[in-house]
């Protein structure tokens, strides 16, 4: 039985300083998940800026943008797509920018009537390294964090300084 419980000591210990050290990653996974994603939206969004006929085309006539008028629906999409993915790269207003890159992303999927199957899996991919960011926050290597670090932590010091 001692030596059943060493094992497990050992095991676990083991275990921790592997997980710790994944840990550390974690900074540069959130940034290579932000670049990735970003960049595949941005690029889209400059083929659409470089022949802008052939996107109000597209829209009028392949994509299915519910509720919106096709060419609201091409403006709000390229202007998404180009913003919102500095934004993201950045890392300024990470999860805003992340939240309106899923909804882009899921807005694309269900206006088009057939998608590949390998495209799909993309944007399945593509929303789940968004939801990351969504729920953890863009992490150590973002603006975000600077401007948290710089603007809340002085407020909460001076209002407690009032209190």
């Amino acid at each position: 039985m001692h030596t059943l419980n060493n094992l497990v000591l050992l095991t676990n210990n083991l275990y921790r300083n592997l997980a710790s050290k994944i840990s550390q990653l974690e900074p540069v996974v959130l940034l290579a998940a932000r670049c990735y994603v970003a960049w595949a939206f941005f690029a889209s969004g400059l083929t659409k800026l470089r022949d802008w006929d052939s996107t109000l085309m597209l829209f009028e006539y392949e994509y299915q943008v519910p509720v919106l008028p096709f060419e609201l629906a091409a403006y709000l999409g390229t202007a998404a797509e180009i913003v919102l993915p500095l934004l993201l790269i950045t890392g300024l207003a990470s999860r805003f920018s992340a939240l309106g890159l899923f909804v882009v992303n899921i807005v694309a999927v269900i206006s088009l009537e057939e998608i590949a199957p390998a495209a799909y899996m993309e944007h399945v991919l593509w929303g789940t390294l968004l939801l990351q960011v969504v729920i953890f926050s863009g992490g150590r290597f973002a603006l975000d964090r600077v401007a948290e670090k710089r603007f809340f932590n002085s407020y909460s010091a001076s209002k407690a300084g009032n209190t």
